[in-house]
């Protein structure tokens, strides 16, 4: 049997289609602050939202969650970092567009009041303020025991944060700068971040019978280790490049869609080919080895090692990696922008092609 993402149960393209009727309904709304403060300078469709507050600045806007990433921690009965993860989701995306992350709320959703579990996630999520240089102004707690359900009977939980940063409206990057021959940086990524979990769940656990307790020598942890690894955050040394005034055309985090993710920031009639893509982490080859997962379905779905991509002239490439590795990330070129409005990754003996 041959696992994907779609028979795990997310189908991307029907999530697409989903979208972009929310798309239509929601961009009606935008009216309603033309002419006043706060009016839409861009809306949905990119990784955040951008109003005017006058004075040459935006406020860009994200919400995001921690996915499925919850029910492994449910079943370690671990909590200390999902917070860091919802952190990563938000303020990852806010500097996509050139915001520095000032800021964030969070709204936890539990199946029963416990307080040790609320004090393990708020730690959490204090950790990744403090890797984010963030704060945390605030939040809720709800307990609905007939809404919320888990994997472990009474540690249902469902953990999200709306998050702000600030931007000028003269430094904002949204991809339209993207040339043809720009450069691609891919920057690694932790391992499986916090996207993909319903298919590794799938795979790993119910289809290939592991445990979150199985110690895997290709991992040198045991599986729930490895899935509970926290989301890179890469708002510093990414703050440090924009401040030095280096060149940067596009930024895109890589998350739910994986690489199809660099179609959002590419121009009309642009693409991008990855072909110097790393060796992905031993906990891909497991969820592919196990599942019978295809590469083109691996590649839409994980980041595959590359959390975050930097898209900028070739002068500035070595300034790029050098600022990632500098806070210590491992930060190399994976590719470059092409003239097919298409993301193709080479692989040693297979192209793969997503519109």
């Amino acid at each position: 049997m041959a696992w994907s993402y779609s028979k795990a149960g997310v189908d991307l393209d029907k999530i697409k289609k989903a979208h972009r009727s929310i798309l239509e309904l929601i961009e009606l709304t935008y009216k309603f602050r033309e002419g006043l403060f706060g009016r839409v300078l861009r809306g949905a469709g990119h990784y955040a939202a951008l109003i005017d507050v006058g004075g040459g600045k935006a406020l860009a806007l994200h919400a995001d969650g921690v996915g499925t990433k919850v029910l492994i921690a449910q079943l370690m009965d671990r909590y200390d970092t999902v917070g860091i993860d919802c952190v990563a989701m938000n303020v990852n995306d806010l500097i996509c567009v050139g915001a520095e992350p000032v800021a964030m709320i969070d709204y936890l959703a539990m199946e029963r009041s416990d307080d040790e579990m609320v004090a393990e996630i708020i730690k959490g999520l204090v950790k990744g303020a403090e890797m984010a240089g963030i704060a945390i102004i605030g939040g809720e707690t709800a307990v609905m025991p007939d809404v919320i359900k888990g994997a472990v009977e009474g540690k249902g939980f469902d953990l999200a944060g709306l998050s702000i940063g600030v931007v000028d409206v003269d430094k904002v990057i949204l991809g339209n700068k993207i040339r043809l021959g720009d450069v691609v940086v891919g920057v690694e990524s932790s391992g499986i971040h916090s996207n993909g979990l319903t298919l590794a769940r799938r795979v790993l656990l119910e289809h290939a019978g592991l445990r979150v307790e199985s110690y895997l020598d290709e991992l040198q942890c045991t599986l729930g280790e490895e899935l509970l690894k926290p989301t890179h955050i890469y708002v510093k040394p990414m703050l440090e490049i924009l401040r030095r005034g280096v060149e940067v055309h596009g930024l895109a985090h890589i998350t739910g869609g994986s690489f199809t993710k660099l179609m959002r920031i590419a121009p009309r009639g642009l693409g991008f080919k990855l072909d110097q893509m790393p060796e992905p982490h031993a906990i891909f080859k497991l969820i592919q080895r196990l599942g019978n997962v295809s590469n083109w379905e691996m590649y839409r779905t994980f980041n595959m090692g590359v959390g975050f991509c930097v898209v900028a002239p070739e002068h500035e490439v070595d300034e790029v990696i050098k600022v990632f590795e500098a806070h210590g990330f491992r930060a190399m070129q994976i590719g470059e922008v092409i003239d097919k409005p298409h993301v193709e990754i080479r692989l040693r003996d297979e192209e793969l092609i997503y519109v």
